[in-house]
């Protein structure tokens, strides 16, 4: 397998999703019955990202068990299983850094657990990306109701902000180079646990996070009424 130009993250507990949690990882529960995380695996290998790493925690072994390393749309698959090496997660940035031996230098992230099945990952959008000299670019969103102070500010200019004022919601999908994560060991040998927002909060300061809005279809499937609302829906 190549270096892969992609991780899909999976590694969370979903406690606020159980008891549907208990017995499935939150990326296998089902919207239009599908997994939650092959909506995003789909649309990588429809985009030419067809290297993946996922990282896994809480019962990850199913997550292999049902894909393997090649799924049946043909996206090779590589995985970084957090729980078996460290007994749990290690948050965002723990996660990536812990994987980033397995990832190109510039790679996208998406978490398994959210819903947004018009997303695009484009070619252009990558190139875009790793020709920029940015640490990141996200994609933000609407702010939903569970979220209404929203996470970071967008400049006129592209740039995504830490600051008070009008905010949106991180949608957990963008696009990262792997010199964000250099205050970490190589490799996070240890299993350190790290999140991902200071990192990138430091790095807005710099100004070296650009995002754009994203308006199409997105939830984060954080409880079981969300995932119930998406599986009613027409």
């Amino acid at each position: 397998m190549s270096l892969a130009q992609a991780m899909v993250l999976a590694a969370g507990r979903g406690e606020r999703m159980r008891p549907l949690t208990d017995t499935c990882p939150k990326p296998l529960l089902k919207v239009q019955g599908k997994p939650l995380m092959e909506w995003h695996l789909d649309a990588l290998g429809r985009g030419g990202f067809r290297d993946v790493v996922v990282n896994t925690a809480w019962l990850g072994e199913q997550i292999e068990d049902r894909y393997g390393h090649e799924t049946a749309e043909g996206v090779r698959l590589a995985y970084s299983h957090e729980g078996r090496d460290f007994g749990g997660a290690l948050e965002t940035a723990g996660g990536i850094a812990r994987a980033l031996p397995q990832l190109a230098e510039v790679f996208w992230i998406v978490a398994g657990d959210v819903y947004m099945p018009g997303f695009l990952f484009t070619r252009a959008a990558y190139d875009r990306f790793a020709d920029s000299g940015k640490l990141a670019h996200l994609w933000l969103v609407p702010n939903p109701e569970h979220n209404p102070g929203g996470d970071f500010g967008l400049s006129p200019a592209g740039l995504a902000l830490n600051a008070t004022g009008e905010r949106y919601t991180y949608s957990t999908c963008a696009l990262l180079r792997a010199g964000l994560f250099e205050g970490l060991p190589a490799g996070n040998p240890q299993g350190e646990k790290a999140k991902l927002a200071p990192l990138l909060r430091a790095a807005m300061d710099r100004g070296q996070v650009s995002a754009e809005l994203y308006h199409g279809p997105w939830t984060d499937v954080g409880t079981p009424e969300r995932l119930a609302a998406l599986n009613h829906a027409k």
